[in-house]
């Protein structure tokens, strides 16, 4: 049987405000002053330690009532506040089981990319058991005091089975473990400081040529053709300029169009296209951008391989077999993604005037999206760094440096000397900077030629560049080694080059980097009887990361994401190390870096701009143009469809947070100041990364 509604409260709510026209829930000096009901009971209990009146008082059965009234008050309050931390409870739960069953699902759909069964998973994933097991341990020996106490082996056994547990493992870490770990940090340290003293040594180098103003000087200088039509063409030489690409939909057009408006003679440069797409679709649209241009009276030719061996090396090759090649001196590279401005080849080629010895001419890079994200901003960082320190430095005192692959003038004649392209790494563009310095050729950096390019924005991709970049040099250096030591260059470019250029930039700086701070800082905090000092975890790496910043003094404001970054980007750069070092499967996958043609609408603009004296000079017909175009249009609406792209989770990164997270927990035990901010910071940065929250954010 339902229970009858209970009227009373609301009835006497109503009378109450009648009388009185009060809010009830007032303080407590308004109350005592309106609401009679409430100085009845505060002068009940004032009355009771006075006499016989306060006792008639607290007996009438009004302020009984009353009092039974402000009971059930209460206890509404506290059943609403039940009620809230209920639902409080209830979204948390939801919420977390939201975020698991999203992480399974982004974990089940994304397949190999997360590369579950390599090695290194495995071995992070066994670490990360190893320290939670011992994480449990030491908190139990916290609560139990055996920190401030250590319990001795003899004297143990009072204090139970896990006591003498307890003491034989503190026996067994100070005599067997914590010696190889300690060992294995002071060799981490020194190379940590030999490589700190190499990036000095490039830093100062970088002030002196900025304080002497030295720079490269070209013997020679070519007339712009927009300015002077009159000029003599054949004083300038025949340059080859090839664009590879390989399914580049969103980057095409502004490549090509940058290069299609250069200010060279147009009988005296011919583009290659050179488009190893696997999809048809882009093919079309690539070959009526080439098409349009063609009919703008540029020479511009469209390659497609049938064969599509050995990535861009094979796709530069077999561009370099074609019979009229052999008409031309240079041949400028520019990959799909870059923008040359219109007087590249006018600031590049009288280098190589006067100067029969010089095979390359780099220019610099800069980026469209640099502050796009954050991500964006610390690739800049570490490029401007490249570009302005590393590049110029080694450009200038030893006429060696890597090609970059993009945005440099080679002579064709260094190039077939040195063996021509070849598609035994996916470094090729080192490779035949390494061969050519072996044949005696030498290089010039200039660092005021700029191309303009854009950043990878998401993680996914960055890594993938970074995989390839950094286990092709160790593919490359098991190839070459014994090549360098039978050359005819001297003994000190050998000794650069070995000990310098691949030892210790692309080999010693992943190891330690990785070791030190992913595995070893986190191990000293579970052996206390080996020690990391503060110099190496902190002083050394915020130094380094001052003077990495110099070259791009508006990046000041993210040195520390920047420090953090580098540390974490260290596993997937010691993994390609590893991967490359000892032949596995991945260091040999070439994967194009995805691109999102940030500035190709602004720059197209500009492009037809610049191009308006070529369509007034063509003869063609325009009507066979819109032809072109309109086939363009047709198949870029394709543009707009595709898959809804979703963040990711990346195991390593996430594996090494939590390993990460846990010894800051063991070392707040310890009461470690500086190593206890490391470790929870580092944690929190390889968490972002493997949360995939770093970069663009998508769906």
């Amino acid at each position: 049987m339902s229970r009858a509604p209970n009227y009373e409260f609301q009835e006497w709510w109503n009378k109450q405000r009648e009388k009185n026209n009060v809010d009830l829930f007032q303080d407590k000096d308004r109350q005592a002053e309106s609401a009679p009901f409430l100085s009845v009971d505060i002068q009940g209990d004032a009355d009771a330690n006075g006499g016989a009146g306060g006792r008639a008082r607290s007996s009438d059965p009004l302020v009984e009532k009353d009092r039974a009234r402000s009971a059930r008050q209460l206890s509404w309050v506290v059943m609403l506040k039940f009620q809230q931390l209920g639902a409080f409870l209830a979204w948390i739960s939801n919420g977390a089981v939201h975020l698991v069953r999203t992480a399974n699902r982004r974990i089940s759909s994304a397949g190999s990319r997360y590369d579950s069964t390599s090695r290194l998973y495995r071995a992070i994933r066994a670490f990360l058991i190893v320290v939670i097991v011992l994480l449990g341990f030491e908190l139990l020996a916290y609560f139990k005091g055996w920190h401030f106490s250590p319990p001795v082996v003899g004297s143990a056994e009072v204090l139970g089975m896990v006591g003498v547990v307890y003491a034989r493992w503190l026996e067994i870490r100070a005599e067997y473990l914590a010696p190889p770990l300690q060992t294995l940090a002071n060799v981490c340290t020194i190379l940590f400081i030999v490589q700190s003293v190499d990036r000095i040594v490039l830093i100062l180098g970088c002030f002196w040529i900025k304080f002497r103003r030295l720079k490269p000087v070209a013997s020679v200088e070519y007339a712009s053709i927009g300015e002077n039509r009159e000029v003599n063409v054949e004083e300038y030489p025949m340059v080859l300029i090839q664009i590879p690409m390989c399914n580049e939909r969103e980057v095409y057009q502004q490549s090509i169009g940058a290069v299609c408006i250069m200010d060279w003679p147009k009988e005296r440069m011919l583009i290659q296209v050179l488009d190893d797409s696997d999809d048809v679709d882009i093919q079309q649209l690539i070959k009526a951008e080439v098409h349009k241009w063609q009919q703008r009276g540029v020479r511009i030719i469209y390659r497609h391989r049938l064969i599509r061996t050995g990535y861009k090396a094979g796709n530069l090759k077999s561009a370099m077999g074609c019979d009229y090649v052999k008409d031309y001196e240079f041949v400028a590279i520019f990959d799909a993604d870059f923008q040359p401005t219109s007087d590249f080849l006018l600031k590049t080629i009288p280098y190589f005037e006067g100067n029969d010895d010089l095979a390359l001419v780099q220019a610099r890079w800069a980026f469209v999206n640099k502050d796009e994200n954050l991500l964006t901003r610390l690739q800049n960082i570490n490029l401007s760094f490249h570009f302005e320190v590393e590049q110029q430095v080694n450009g200038w005192f030893i006429n060696f440096f890597g090609f970059n692959g993009t945005a440099g003038v080679w002579r064709i004649k260094a190039l077939e000397e040195s063996g021509g392209w070849l598609e035994r790494t996916t470094v090729e563009d080192m490779d035949i900077a390494v061969r050519a310095h072996l044949h005696g050729w030498k290089f010039v950096f200039v660092n005021d030629v700029k191309c303009l390019c854009e950043l990878p924005e998401t993680y996914e991709a960055y890594k993938k560049q970074q995989h390839r970049w950094h286990s092709g040099p160790m593919q490359l250096f098991r190839l070459c080694f014994f090549d360098i030591l039978r050359s005819k260059i001297s003994w000190v470019k050998k000794a650069n080059m070995i000990f310098l250029f691949f030892l210790l930039r692309k080999l010693i700086l992943p190891f330690y980097s990785f070791t030190l701070f992913c595995f070893i800082l986190p191990m000293t905090m579970f052996l206390p009887e080996a020690e990391l000092p503060a110099l190496v975890v902190c002083y050394i790496p915020g130094l380094m990361s001052v003077l990495s910043i110099l070259p791009a003094p508006r990046s000041f404001p993210f040195i520390v994401p920047y420090l953090l970054f580098e540390n974490t980007m260290s596993v997937t750069k010691f993994n390609a190390m590893i991967s490359g070092l000892f032949r596995f499967g991945s260091s040999y996958e070439w994967v194009v870096t995805k691109k999102l043609g940030r500035s190709s609408e602004t720059d197209l603009v500009a492009f037809e701009k610049e191009s308006e004296p070529l369509m007034q000079s063509a003869t063609l017909h325009r009507s066979s143009s819109d032809s072109g175009i309109e086939e363009l249009s047709k198949l870029d609406l394709t543009k707009k469809t595709g898959k809804v792209k979703r963040n990711l989770l990346f195991r390593k990164e996430l594996a090494l947070a939590f390993i990460l997270l846990t010894a800051s927990v063991r070392s707040l035990l310890s009461a470690q100041g500086i190593h206890f901010y490391f470790l929870l910071f580092q944690g929190i940065s390889f968490l972002v990364v493997g949360l995939d929250l770093i970069g663009e954010q998508v769906s």
